[in-house]
């Protein structure tokens, strides 16, 4: 049946001006942006037959990009573009909420600032976050390297040279490892051995170097590495 067919009570777009958007399931709301389904199938049959393929996970559904979207009967680059945007948005908001802890003075806290925004992509990214001397945050963090599923090259001059534009006295780096796997490699201890000495000849403090996955998180400075 499409939402059209259906009676006011049953579609999504009234259910969310009567009742508010908490009401409606993850499809209901995806069926809302993406408008309509395919012939013999709504919107909302639609998005509950793509969530279904992907345990009705919206984390999930957030990592597949435009041609495994319009793999989909009923999904045009279009509808596509509009899902991943929408996973964007919410990936932001989360963000968002993170960056208001001011202070990073953990692993933890470093975890917790980047892991809506990359841990859960399919490939590496590193970003630095800059900190004064009380260690409370200088702006957003910075991303110092983008790479393919297994690394990802980071010049410390760049780390270094926005570590002084916004007169930091704290340094700490972050990067994901797609495979789920925290153990850190050889390039990454590499890395962070440089960027070790080449922060201690500016006179800066490296605070610690955290490898974020999914679900977990390794720290260099926890383990005693730093």
């Amino acid at each position: 049946m499409k939402i059209k067919e259906q009676s006011d009570e049953d579609r999504p777009r009234e259910r969310l001006m009567q009742h508010g958007p908490s009401v409606l399931s993850p499809a209901e709301l995806l069926a809302i942006l993406v408008g309509s389904g395919s012939q013999g199938e709504s919107a909302v049959e639609l998005m509950q037959r793509i969530l279904a393929d992907h345990d009705g996970s919206l984390r999930e559904l957030g990592r597949m990009n435009i041609h495994e979207l319009t793999a989909y009967k009923g999904i045009g680059e279009a509808k596509a573009i509009t899902i991943i945007a929408a996973s964007e948005l919410g990936k932001r908001r989360m963000l968002e909420e993170a960056r208001e802890k001011k202070y990073i003075k953990s692993g933890i806290d470093i975890y917790q600032l980047l892991h809506h925004r990359i841990g859960d992509i399919s490939h590496e990214e590193s970003y630095a976050i800059y900190l004064r001397q009380d260690n409370s945050i200088l702006g957003h963090p910075y991303l110092i390297g983008r790479g393919g599923i297994s690394e990802t090259t980071v010049d410390v001059r760049i780390v270094l040279r926005e570590a002084l534009q916004r007169g930091a006295t704290t340094v700490a780096i972050a990067h994901n490892h797609p495979s789920g796997n925290i153990k850190p490699s050889r390039e990454d201890d590499q890395l962070t051995d440089r960027l070790k000495r080449a922060c201690q000849l500016m006179q800066l403090r490296l605070l610690d170097h955290v490898i974020i996955t999914d679900t977990n998180y390794y720290s260099y400075h926890e383990q005693g590495k730093l």
